[in-house]
């Protein structure tokens, strides 16, 4: 039963410390809409989206009314556009005909972010998958609310290096495609390695091959909560500080556990998975940053950050791993950088930088997120940065991504404003050494030798 203390508690969570579901994501199926007439393929995507997701933002509004919860966002995810596409699309300017359909689709049912336009590549390209990928740089400076992911390498094939230097270019054609936006459709644009199939969270949600038809998953945040609770165990055991992050964890997934449930009522979809993560915003209190500092650290970014991260990601994942059946997507803590004001402070500061926050993702939840670095980096520096980022996530068994913004006319020293969740953020400096003849080797790097599991 629930008592009137654990609602008082649960109110001050939301009233207080900026508790949130960050988005509801409804995932669907679009293997049904597949058809080699590229009009009628696009025609089918639009009304498969605007039927399944006709009343998803209506739902959210309404369980946010009933329970005085913040939804903050209400999401779609669809099945990687580059397995839709094939059949129909013979040349990149026929998939950014499909990004603009997601988008209409997006925009008639009201939601923040539609994401799916996405190719696997993690052992090979396609040619469908090839001219998907081509042609992301213009399908993000046309749309409003897409969003474009990549996998590149998984612990069970490796690491697809050819993909890996494409995504390098891609990266900075999108760049100077939306220079007039400060390069924003990189802020849209994620590459993984061993990418999960359900994750809620953008840039990188899709809905994987392996769901249902259509699917209702929950992303949870609690940043300010976590750190609030910190506080009142301030110099105590690490016994203490890690019990105090678990009983949390597992009190924000219950709040994410009841969205999802009702959402999945409401709607008549089966519920998928609740995600548990720390991910941050640009509102004071609401900082992963600063419950870095909370447990010990001057600044993110001092000596003990990553010990500190990589405790804090644990117990988060072990909370909230006992409030839900299904817990899934990314789980655990995110490290943005324009979407946390604290890791901003750090890096302006001087206590944060680009490598320290590499060594940090052998850890987190993801990986290298949302970081502005100067426009004139060159392709060859950013597959390479996207390399070190794969390797981590191969060689460890984790998700690892890469979300790096090269600010057209910008450079170190300057900041670069996103506005709403995107934040804010300094441009930082990129080890300016060459890796040219690394990445322009052809091929893949192998599957390390602990993949062989069978």
């Amino acid at each position: 039963m629930i008592n009137i203390g654990e609602v008082i508690e649960t109110n001050d969570m939301i009233e207080k410390e900026n508790l949130d579901v960050r988005t509801i994501t409804l995932g669907i199926s679009l293997l049904d809409c597949i058809d080699s007439d590229l009009n009628r393929l696009n025609e089918n995507i639009y009304n498969k989206i605007t039927t399944v997701a006709k009343d998803l933002v209506a739902v959210g509004q309404s369980i946010e009314n009933n329970y005085c919860i913040p939804i903050v966002n209400k999401r779609i995810s669809v099945t990687p556009i580059a397995l839709v596409g094939g059949a129909a699309c013979k040349c990149p300017e026929d998939f950014v005909t499909i990004a603009q359909t997601l988008d209409r689709a997006a925009k008639k049912v009201g939601v923040n972010f539609i994401g799916g336009f996405s190719a696997l590549v993690a052992k090979g390209m396609t040619t469908a998958d090839e001219n998907l990928i081509r042609s992301i740089p213009q399908a993000l400076a046309t749309t409003d609310f897409v969003c474009s992911s990549v996998n590149l390498g998984s612990t069970k094939t490796g690491i697809n290096m050819d993909a890996v230097r494409l995504m390098g270019e891609i990266v900075k054609k999108t760049a100077e495609a939306t220079k007039e936006q400060d390069s924003l459709g990189c802020a849209k644009l994620v590459v993984f390695c061993n990418a999960p199939d359900d994750n809620p969270f953008m840039a990188g949600a899709f809905h994987g091959v392996t769901e249902a038809d259509a699917i209702i998953n929950v992303g949870v945040s609690g940043p300010g909560v976590v750190k609030t609770a910190l506080e009142k165990v301030r110099g105590e055991s690490f016994e203490v500080l890690c019990e105090t992050i678990k009983k949390t964890a597992f009190k924000v997934t219950r709040v994410g556990q009841l969205v999802a449930k009702e959402a999945s009522r409401k709607l008549g979809i089966p519920f998928g998975i609740i995600d548990l993560s720390l991910a941050p915003t640009p509102a004071i209190g609401d900082s992963v940053a600063d419950i870095l500092c909370e447990i010990g650290l001057e600044h993110a970014g001092a000596p003990g950050t990553t010990a500190a991260l990589a405790l804090l990601n644990d117990q988060v994942k072990k909370g909230g791993i006992m409030a839900s059946s299904y817990v899934g997507g990314l789980s655990g803590a995110f490290i943005p950088v324009s979407e946390d004001q604290g890791m901003i402070n750090a890096v302006e500061a001087g206590a944060l930088t680009l490598e320290k926050l590499e060594a940090m993702t052998c850890v987190c939840s993801v990986g290298l997120d949302m970081i502005a670095i100067p426009g004139d980096t060159r392709d060859t520096t950013i597959a390479g940065i996207i390399a070190d980022e794969m390797a981590i996530g191969m060689i460890n068994q984790k998700t690892t991504a890469v979300r790096l913004i090269p600010v057209i006319g910008k450079d170190v020293g300057e900041t670069v404003e996103f506005g709403g969740l995107l934040g804010y953020a300094p441009i930082m400096p990129v080890n300016q050494f060459s890796c040219d003849a690394f990445v322009n080797r052809q091929g893949r790097i192998p599957a390390p030798i602990h993949s062989f599991k069978n």
